[in-house]
């Protein structure tokens, strides 16, 4: 690391563990008396929750089936809270009660009671104060659920439960407050401002809060929302968790009487086309930084409220991200440097790698994370050799943090060095040609190589010419540590691919039996497994191509994509209006 680096990583850490001493005093079970007074006895007004609900599943939670996060817990008439939990992912998703909007979905007066029963549980089970539940993340996600689904809830209760309720909310409200500055950086700070801005809108008596919790969101959506659009932390996932948690709140403060901050409409309004930025055609997002598989259906809610609905951009340079739209074919590629250390966590080392998709079919593809399980695959998805891009001596462009101590202390694996400096070009030519051309010195340091990688795409989106070359960072290689390079084309799993006997080209047809072909100027093909981890079933298997060589014998690869016309079949004839031939 540089001397720069390794001064804002100590200074990363020194706060973090600051905020730990601090919070965990003031956090403590035995303080939380402090947290219950106050003036408020009511809601006001409820937001509106936009996440989709399945009301088939509030028959599960009825019955005692708790199926989150791919583990399934049954209760047996004992209370949920009770259970020793099978992963923290399903701890997560029981103590932020998002499963309140499919009993709401169903509703009926059983799961508005099973409702009522559950928060009752989960009221006087926090008597033995469990840490997970009062995380800020989760506990602003608790509160949003509570205050969204609150109409359902309250509907038939009785004067007890109601108090009980208003006086638990009321706590966690004031606990998230309290803790606030302790949350990690990033979206999740920014959705317990978030929480408590709801809260500030929605309960009686804290009106007087709205104004300065409202300024501090107005200033992390400024820090956190780039001029295009973009995430600070560069996660395309991160857009729609903001934007759908945004929408809800700008109708809070109309329905209020209230003029929503313009930071809020602005935020919104660069965000919307960053949402068709990141598409594909078939819906989903690219694999970039952290992005797993898609919510579809939360993507296509947030763009229905996008009132200007126009083409996506073609490039978001504060986002570090280039997009090439030709007829059918869709590429995007990553052309940016790492986020700030305290917000790399989740981060990926994919610098140059890119996606490309024909029509409704995604061909090449990064491997993304998964929906569950994911501390078990986040390591193996983070490094370069995961992505549709170049590794050096098997080596990823960026540098993780070691430190298991410090890890733990700043809640995930910071990337600690990567690409300083990545230059980009992109030129329309008179022919319809758009040619792309950007470059890293990710492995300048370790390795004394500049990648630089060259994109042409043709009008009609049938023909790809790339070009990878790896040029000395200074007068040559360092040849000691090795100028051994990988260039690889992950492929998503609905492709077959077959290598050509020569073994310079691959054959590649898409499920609808369109075929394009992958060929290289000269260099030897492999084809080899791979896993797509981002499918909404779960990992699948998948194969990428590689292609290997040392940077001494080889400066340049050329290779390319090509779409392959359907044979002509010839026009049908129609028997039936055929004339009668003589006799």
């Amino acid at each position: 690391m540089s001397v720069g680096e390794r001064a804002r990583l100590s200074l990363l850490v020194g706060r973090r563990a600051l905020r730990s001493l601090v919070g965990g005093g003031g956090t403590h079970p035995l303080l939380r008396w402090r947290y219950g007074s106050g003036k408020t006895d009511r809601l006001v007004i409820a937001p509106q929750d936009l996440r989709t609900a399945d009301a088939t599943r509030a028959a599960e939670i009825y019955a005692g089936r708790f199926a989150f996060a791919g583990k399934v817990v049954i209760c047996d008439r004992r209370s949920p809270f009770e259970m020793t939990p099978p992963s923290d992912e399903w701890a997560t998703a029981l103590l932020s009660f998002v499963w309140l909007r499919h009993l709401r979905a169903a509703d009926s007066a059983i799961t508005r009671a099973n409702a009522r029963s559950l928060i009752d549980e989960w009221i006087n089970a926090q008597g033995g104060w469990d840490p997970l539940a009062w995380q800020p993340e989760v506990l602003s996600r608790r509160i949003i659920c509570w205050l969204c689904h609150s109409p359902f809830i309250l509907q038939d209760a009785d004067a007890r439960f109601y108090r009980r309720f208003i006086r638990s909310l009321q706590r966690q409200v004031r606990f998230l407050r309290r803790t606030a500055n302790d949350s990690r950086n990033g979206l999740p700070r920014l959705q317990v401002l978030i929480a408590l801005t709801y809260a500030a809108l929605c309960l009686n008596g804290l009106s007087g809060q709205l104004r300065p919790i409202a300024r501090r969101l107005i200033d992390e959506l400024r820090a956190q929302v780039l001029p295009d659009g973009g995430h600070l932390s560069r996660n395309p996932g991160a857009l729609i968790e903001i934007v759908i948690d945004l929408l809800p709140l700008r109708q809070l403060f109309s329905a209020r009487n209230l003029q929503p901050p313009q930071a809020i409409n602005n935020a919104i309004d660069r965000m919307m086309p960053m949402l068709r930025f990141f598409r594909h055609p078939d819906g989903n997002f690219a694999q970039f930084n952290g992005m797993g598989p898609t919510p579809v259906d939360l993507l296509a809610t947030a763009l229905a409220y996008d009132d200007a609905r126009g083409a996506p951009l073609s490039n978001a340079p504060h986002s570090g991200y280039q997009r090439i739209d030709a007829d059918a074919t869709v590429l995007l590629m990553d052309t940016g440097k790492p986020p700030p250390v305290a917000l790399s966590t989740e981060a990926h080392a994919g610098c140059l790698s890119f996606e490309m998709s024909f029509r409704q079919h995604r061909i090449v593809v990064n491997c993304g994370l998964p929906a569950m399980n994911r501390e078990n695959w986040r390591q193996v998805a983070r490094a370069t050799a995961a992505h549709s891009t170049v590794t050096f001596n098997d080596t990823s462009s960026c540098r993780f943090l070691e430190s298991k101590s410090l890890c733990r202390l700043l809640g995930g694996t910071p990337i600690v060095s990567g690409p300083r400096h990545i230059g980009i070009e992109r030129h329309d030519n008179e022919g319809g040609i758009t040619t792309l051309t950007a470059s890293h010195d990710g492995y300048a340091a370790e390795f004394g190589a500049i990648h630089t990688r060259t994109l042409k795409v043709s009008e009609d989106g049938r023909s790809i010419d790339g070009e990878d070359m790896f040029t000395p960072s200074h007068k040559k290689f360092d040849l000691k540590k090795g100028d051994e390079y990988a260039i690889r084309f992950h492929l998503h799993p609905s492709v077959k691919a077959s290598r050509l006997s020569e073994g310079r080209g691959v054959i590649l047809v898409l499920p609808d039996k369109e075929v394009w072909t992958f060929a290289t100027m000269g260099e030897r093909v492999d084809v080899e497994e791979s896993v797509y981890l981002a499918g909404p079933d779960g990992p699948r298997r998948a194969v990428q191509i590689v292609i290997y060589g040392h940077a001494r014998q080889a400066e340049k690869v050329r290779w390319s994509f090509r779409h392959t016309p359907p044979a002509a079949t010839g026009p049908r004839i129609d028997r039936a209006d055929e004339p009668e031939l003589p006799l």
